[in-house]
């Protein structure tokens, strides 16, 4: 039953992912200086395939396994508490990343915020998932 809610964790994650980037697909583009045309190959399929989602989907799952671990550490078991450790994972670890390489490399702040908000809502959800059994 474990890996059944890790992999549910993850989709949970991966389709608020969906969301967030298809909402906030014009900023992102602004932001990173793409376009549409930019994203598809000349026969208007998406740039790389499906890969993209596989390894976006396999890093949703890898998070989800560790978050898992960690909370069993801990001994996170109410929904409240998976939900408030998942959203500090986010916003406390992996955003911060995010806004480091981000500086670096000279991105946009917007696109830091959408990138980061993706990290820190999606762990929040994955810790909510992951508490929910």
């Amino acid at each position: 039953m474990e890996i059944l809610n890790l992999v549910v964790a993850a989709v949970a994650s991966y389709i608020f992912g969906a969301i967030w980037y298809m909402s906030l697909s014009k900023p992102w583009m602004a932001a990173t200086g793409m376009t549409e045309a930019d994203l598809k190959d000349e026969d208007g399929n998406a740039k790389g395939g499906s890969m993209p989602y596989i390894i976006a989907f396999v890093c949703a799952l890898v998070v989800a396994t560790m978050m898992n671990h960690l909370f069993d550490l801990i001994e996170v078991t109410n929904l409240v508490d998976g939900l408030l450790l998942g959203l500090g994972i986010g916003l406390f670890i992996a955003a911060p990343w995010t806004a480091t390489h981000y500086s670096f490399s000279n991105k946009p702040r917007i696109l830091i915020l959408i990138d980061a908000g993706y990290s820190s809502i999606g762990c929040a959800i994955m810790g909510l998932v992951l508490t929910f059994w």
